[in-house]
């Protein structure tokens, strides 16, 4: 489906990174014509799929490269909603790995450990 391709961050849990309208919800309807609808964030894009989906056979959201990370043919928006709140709450604590000397599982490369900070003073001397 091309979640993974979202492109959006976050501030805690709500994502609110604003886009310059090239996100975009795309309304098929095999009685009517297909609309597409520019969206500064998918948090907008998200709103206008709910409420347009049972208007219409298909709604989809489409990202920045063009590419489909959402139709409702495939999922439920809501399910998508909250997958992608969760990735975005996960992408936002993500830390570089470090390999502390004393398995410390709390040391990382912006915060050592108090042995860690020890040995880098130490060094310095």
């Amino acid at each position: 489906m091309g979640f993974e391709n979202s492109r959006v961050m976050t501030d805690h849990i709500e994502p609110t990174e604003e886009y310059d309208g090239r996100i975009r919800v795309k309304l098929l309807d095999d009685h009517a014509d297909t609309r597409v609808i520019p969206c500064s964030s998918y948090t907008e894009a998200i709103t206008l799929v709910k409420e347009h989906q049972h208007e219409v056979t298909t709604a989809k959201i489409i990202d920045r490269e063009q590419e489909v990370v959402f139709s409702s043919a495939d999922m439920d928006i809501d399910v998508w909603e909250s997958i992608w709140k969760n990735e975005k709450r996960r992408l936002s604590v993500n830390v570089e790995d470090r390999d502390c000397p004393y398995d410390n599982i709390s040391c990382f490369f912006d915060d050592l450990c108090v042995q860690c900070k020890m040995d880098k003073l130490q060094d310095e001397f």
